[in-house]
């Protein structure tokens, strides 16, 4: 059962954004600190990427970790909702599928795709490893 009425709920769902959001700014800042620039949410790839190194062919993605269910057991951002399960698996299951399908195009027209998940971007020295690793 849900805790919140159904005009708090849709008010906070309306709130949530695409692009912009606290991790992606994290990785967005990190990566320009390094000196790696990049372009934004291209929306002539699959995906619409948020961070593009065209030179280098590399995407990254930053995943909030609930809309794109992070497979990663210890990651506890990845729960599913106890209420509604019969709505949120299906959304869930198609936010996935639809990032598996992106990535293969992506990989098919020769870029090579880092996904960044949400809960990543706490430990700055470790996503800065992991991002100098993948453009370098």
């Amino acid at each position: 059962m849900d805790k919140l009425t159904p005009e708090r709920r849709s008010a906070n769902m309306a709130r949530i954004r695409s692009h912009g959001t606290k991790p992606e700014m994290a990785v967005r800042q990190l990566a320009h600190r390094l000196g790696y620039r990049y372009q934004l949410h291209r929306k002539d790839l699959p995906g619409t990427p948020d961070l593009v190194f065209p030179g280098r062919r590399a995407i990254i993605f930053v995943h909030g970790c609930f809309w794109h269910q992070h497979p990663e057991p210890a990651c506890k951002d990845s729960a599913l909702p106890k209420s509604r399960p019969e709505y949120w698996l299906p959304k869930l299951q198609r936010n996935q599928q639809r990032d598996s399908q992106n990535m293969d195009a992506l990989v098919q027209d020769g870029w090579r795709v880092l996904i960044i998940w949400e809960c990543e971007t706490h430990d700055e020295e470790e996503l800065a490893q992991t991002l100098h690793s993948f453009l370098a």
